[in-house]
């Protein structure tokens, strides 16, 4: 293990490349916290579902053609049921323009690379991936479900977490679902709401699902509350907090994460290469479409 260097200003310099590191990686990670997360260019709709550029839908849901006389776009992720709600979106000008740009990225690069991957893995193996990815964020929704006083989830997450890691080989095989042992995912954006914060306005960012203001600010707890951040891999230097890597060893750590987010993320845009099949297609705009289905999912998990 390498030792920090006796300079003071070396450790600046090499503290600020660090943290440098740390949010491109944070910003790379999409969605990082619900399972099947896929490209960080999309919202993440349902649980086991992870969306691409779209939200949660199915091809029932699609229209094959839009009314010209609507005078609001249809919603092709609406569900019979589906209560409209209030879309607080005050910076719509930006987030359209990020938005744009998160497709055109998924278009030109994340769904050929998703393809080849496509190719060459097969779908057994990317089920296993994605499970495995799923195995690893189980700290946050475990201390969510507690921090929400949901003492039955947070057992379930438990046994899931002891039974797949063992029986299921480190998570690659998802054996707890055999026994029942199934439960909501649970995150900081949706404990922040069972405490009544309010979700602020809508917000899309570069390589990232969208958010809320509130579900931004969880989706940062939630990397707090992963382990792997601060005991395996470090991003931030805690002074003797115990990791399998030094902080020191930021290019290595960075590597190790990049490479692991790089896969979760063409793995999971590989296992939804057809599910919106022509979504774009027959969506006046994709935009509010989206929009809508993410804030009444998120408004839905609250609830519940």
């Amino acid at each position: 293990m390498r030792t920090k260097p006796e300079c003071r200003p070396v450790r600046f310099r090499r503290s600020e490349y660090g943290v440098l590191l740390a949010v491109l990686l944070i910003a790379l990670s999409g969605c990082a916290i619900q399972k099947g997360s896929t490209s960080s260019l999309t919202p993440n709709i349902e649980k086991n579902a992870p969306p691409v550029l779209i939200a949660d839908a199915s091809q029932e849901t699609i229209p094959s053609t839009i009314p010209a006389h609507e005078e609001e776009p249809l919603d092709p992720f609406a569900k019979p049921g589906d209560e409209a709600i209030e879309e607080y979106d005050p910076w719509e000008p930006f987030n359209a323009k990020v938005f744009e740009f998160n497709r055109q990225f998924d278009r030109w690069l994340l769904k050929p690379v998703a393809t080849r991957y496509n190719a060459i893995v097969p779908n057994i193996v990317q089920v296993g991936i994605s499970n495995f990815f799923y195995n690893t964020r189980v700290t946050p929704r475990l201390m969510n479900n507690l921090f929400q006083g949901k003492f039955k989830g947070a057992g379930i997450e438990v046994g899931r977490f002891l039974i797949n890691t063992t029986i299921g080989v480190g998570g690659f095989f998802d054996v707890a679902q055999h026994f029942h042992l199934t439960t909501p995912e649970e995150d900081a954006g949706q404990t922040l709401g069972f405490y009544g914060v309010p979700p602020g306005p809508y917000l899309v960012v570069p390589l990232m699902p969208p958010f809320t203001v509130r579900d931004a600010v969880g989706y940062v707890g939630d990397l707090a509350l992963n382990p792997i951040y601060w005991l395996v891999f470090p991003i931030l230097d805690i002074h003797g907090m115990p990791s399998l890597l030094s902080y020191n060893d930021r290019l290595a750590t960075s590597l190790i994460l990049f490479g692991a987010k790089a896969t979760e993320v063409v793995n999971n845009r590989s296992l939804n290469l057809e599910k919106y099949q022509g979504v774009e297609e027959s969506t006046l705009d994709l935009y509010a479409a989206v929009r809508n289905a993410y804030l009444q999912k998120r408004a839905k998990v609250i609830q519940e």
